[in-house]
């Protein structure tokens, strides 16, 4: 009797699995851990979705992995400059370094795609298919929003910031081709290694349209690559 119990548990807590499966809802079980960038000695946190493994905060350094300095751009004549010579930068949003500690800094897609290496020894800028493999993960554009953004860091938290995954998105604003700043507190989007055409690069973005609401998990490639995003990294 008491074996046939056990089995009666084993089979419902299988279907159980089956019927959220089915319906797009994504149970995890949440493998945190964490790592030191040699280069300033910054840790950062990580979480294992499926069989990536992803940094849980926005990458934040200055230099790229052989020891090389990347410009910070702080005005909007140097951000200009440094995309219509194709060369890397680096900014804060708002050129605050405060918030850096939270968001961590915006990149040039030149800075992402330079042969010395943004991403620490390990680790690299995850490809537009890689994102995508994340996306299909979490449930796909609509449902990936509730599994992915931070509990606290977005207006909307208390409605959509469940972060099941453990991704912790943090919307860490943008730079626009010659300067502007916008989006930091509702505007989650990160560079992708992959190039649409010589002028632009995909991202994966979400942004709060309201107080109530925030777009799907998306990836765009209207944006040019002179302009700056956030950073998130994948283990090779």
């Amino acid at each position: 009797m008491f074996l046939r119990f056990l089995i009666s548990i084993v089979m419902l807590i299988i279907a159980g699995d089956l019927c959220a499966q089915q319906n797009g809802s994504f149970k995890y079980t949440q493998q945190y851990g964490s790592f030191e960038d040699p280069r300033d000695g910054k840790a950062y946190k990580t979480t294992k979705i499926g069989d990536q493994v992803w940094m849980v905060e926005n990458l934040d350094v200055s230099v790229f992995r052989n020891g090389d300095i990347i410009p910070e751009a702080k005005s909007f004549e140097q951000w200009a400059k440094a995309g219509e010579n194709k060369q890397p930068a680096w900014c804060y949003f708002n050129n605050d370094p405060s918030t850096g500690s939270k968001f961590g800094k915006l990149y040039n897609w030149y800075a992402i795609n330079d042969p010395r290496g943004l991403a620490p020894m390990g680790w690299h800028i995850p490809s537009d298919i890689e994102w995508s493999v994340l996306r299909n993960k979490l449930g796909g554009e609509e449902d990936a929003v509730e599994q992915m953004i931070s509990q606290k860091d977005w207006p909307v938290s208390f409605l959509y910031g469940k972060n099941k995954s453990g991704f912790t998105a943090l919307p860490g604003g943008k730079r626009k081709e010659y300067g502007d700043f916008e989006g930091v507190g509702k505007l989650a989007a990160w560079w992708s290694s992959t190039e649409s055409n010589y002028i632009t690069a995909w991202i994966s973005q979400l942004e709060e349209i309201n107080e109530t609401f925030i777009t799907e998990f998306k990836r765009v490639n209207y944006y040019k690559k002179a302009s700056g995003f956030s950073v998130r990294c994948i283990k090779d």
